[in-house]
């Protein structure tokens, strides 16, 4: 054998060699998973519906997976802070993200880079509606009177959303377009500080889901006027929908759990089985029952299907809207 054939052959069976060091040492570290505690980042501030479902999935989990999820509250950016994290961490399975729909709107309107790509998603367990609800002593009680007085006064109604590029920024901009009207559009950083502002007065409306107003609807403190959904909600069943006063807008989030790219196959595996069995138990939808959230369950191919398919309809809407402060 020739001296170039038997260096060729060295380095040959060196490649297969690390490339079995490499598959064993990834499905040793598989095996082990979870070793410690799993951080799970909520990339909007505490008390909104995001936040609550997080939290409720990592109680949940409890039971399936031996080590504790740590819920880590970094809002900003609608979102973008905290999913760069998490894209940008290990992808090892220790560093998850509750994902939204705002994933999928940010890139289209230029404000980052990273898209449903850039992520793997685990599972999808709840869908949500935009609703625009105002404050209690507001003087419209149909959203026809709100949209009417809107009309007459071209951009100073404000309308808060969870951040500019948020679901519920596009929620309030689309209702805009449909109907003619200017609307000023007021950002903060997630749904619970704007509701925060509703309550205070500081802003005429809000157009976040029905669960982010809920306790206060239900309280008397604020009222919903409209919900942007095919049928009417449970619990708010006097709230009509868009479609039914001839507005033809349904509009909504979706929430779930996703990790970085290149996960292990077996750490998918296992988040996958054990996600699943987390949002079965009883204590998990009844808190989603308690704070008025949706179940609609996905797994992973499902979920990025959900995730393909509208990142198309939000690069479509944000040639057509004005998304703007």
């Amino acid at each position: 054998m020739s001296e170039h054939n038997m260096r060729r052959r060295v380095l040959a069976r060196g490649a297969a060699a690390m490339a079995a060091l490499a598959l064993f040492g990834g499905q040793a570290m598989a095996a082990d998973f979870p070793s410690r505690q799993i951080e799970l980042i909520v990339p909007f501030q505490p008390g909104g519906g995001t936040d609550g479902v997080a939290r409720a999935f990592a109680e949940a989990a409890r039971t399936h997976i031996p080590r504790s999820i740590v819920v880590l509250n970094k809002p900003g950016a609608s979102g973008a802070i905290g999913w760069t994290e998490m894209i940008n961490a290990k992808p090892d399975g220790y560093k998850l993200a509750v994902v939204t729909v705002e994933l999928v709107t940010l890139k289209p309107m230029g404000l980052v880079k990273f898209n449903q790509d850039d992520i793997q998603p685990i599972i999808q367990f709840n869908a949500d509606p935009a609703a625009i609800t105002v404050h209690a002593d507001a003087p419209w009680n149909t959203l026809q009177e709100f949209l009417a007085d809107a009309r007459k006064t071209a951009g100073k109604v404000s309308v808060g959303n969870a951040g500019n590029g948020s679901i519920w920024h596009f929620a309030a901009a689309a209702l805009g377009e449909k109907t003619g009207i200017e609307f000023n559009h007021i950002p903060f950083q997630g749904a619970s500080p704007a509701v925060q502002a509703l309550l205070g007065k500081h802003v005429d409306a809000v157009a976040v889901s029905p669960a982010e107003v809920a306790q206060y609807v239900l309280a008397g403190k604020l009222k919903m006027l409209g919900v942007m959904a095919d049928q009417r909600v449970k619990n708010f069943a006097k709230v009509p929908t868009f479609k039914e006063m001839g507005i033809d807008l349904s509009l909504g989030t979706w929430r779930g759990i996703a990790g970085p790219k290149n996960l292990p196959p077996e750490v998918l595996a296992y988040l996958k089985a054990e996600s699943r069995k987390a949002i079965d138990e009883p204590a998990f939808r009844e808190v989603l029952e308690k704070q008025y959230l949706g179940f609609s369950y996905a797994d992973d191919k499902g979920f990025r299907d959900n995730m393909t398919r509208d990142a198309a309809v939000f690069t479509e809407l944000v040639k057509t809207l004005p998304m703007k402060n």
